[in-house]
């Protein structure tokens, strides 16, 4: 069965979610768990596997894109039809050029923070501008996804660029330029709501003011703040 199994993955290229993923498949191909059941919580199979919930939660993600198991937000997690669950064994799983969803966000909530710490006293007026400019877009286009989410890039970005750093412009635009992908896509299409961007936007609010004060450590805390609720909301129970 694992020789079945490891046929959807490339041998040493794998991410740590793709071979837990592996795993959970095969349970389902065995008949541990059956069409139509749903799995134990995403808390009992990180116990059963020994990872974090948030590796458990993008196993799952990539389990649902091959339509081996279906996400019901508010109820749980279920078993496909055996038909489908064929069909995602014979498909290889979804693959991420870069980091895991969790993985990039964790990075920038430490990275971002600092960069926050260090823009509220090198930024000048003009950076504040154009800070101030990408949040005000932000606000205009809560209805928009794809349009808040550019500007909300922006705002990041700008923040960054505040440093006179070069380098941690360019890894602050890295980091952004690696959300994406299916995971990504996926973990937004069930948690990117207008809620979460109303949120934000308070959150970004606290950050430019902040800024604003050229307090240090109120952006520090601003920005981590944050990035800590979008991990949370990208995390929160399915049930």
């Amino acid at each position: 069965m694992s020789a079945l199994i490891a046929t959807t993955t490339t041998a040493g290229t794998e991410r740590a979610y793709q071979r837990l993923a592996a795993e959970i498949l095969e349970l389902i191909v065995s008949g541990e768990f059956t069409p139509g059941q749903r799995l134990p919580s995403e808390r009992a199979l990180a116990d059963r596997f020994d990872v974090s919930r948030t590796s458990v939660r993008e196993a799952i993600i990539a389990l649902e894109l091959q339509r081996a198991v279906e996400v019901r937000v508010g109820s749980g997690i279920y078993v496909c039809p055996p038909q489908d669950v064929s069909m995602a064994v014979a498909a290889p799983l979804p693959r991420e050029t870069g980091a895991g969803p969790f993985e990039l966000l964790r990075a920038r909530c430490l990275i971002e923070s600092e960069i926050a710490a260090m823009a509220a006293t090198t930024r000048k007026d003009a950076d504040l501008d154009r800070i101030f400019g990408a949040l005000t877009t932000m606000g205009e286009q809560l209805m928009d996804k794809s349009a808040n989410a550019e500007a909300d890039r922006m705002f990041h970005l700008h923040i960054a660029e505040a440093t006179g750093n070069s380098v941690l412009l360019h890894s602050v635009t890295s980091m952004w330029d690696q959300a994406r992908g299916p995971i990504w896509a996926k973990i937004e299409q069930h948690f990117h709501t207008r809620a979460l961007r109303e949120a934000s936007q308070a959150d970004h609010q606290r950050i430019f003011q902040a800024l604003v004060a050229a307090d240090a450590q109120a952006a520090r805390l601003a920005m981590r703040g944050h990035l800590e609720r979008v991990i949370g909301e990208f995390a929160q129970a399915w049930r």
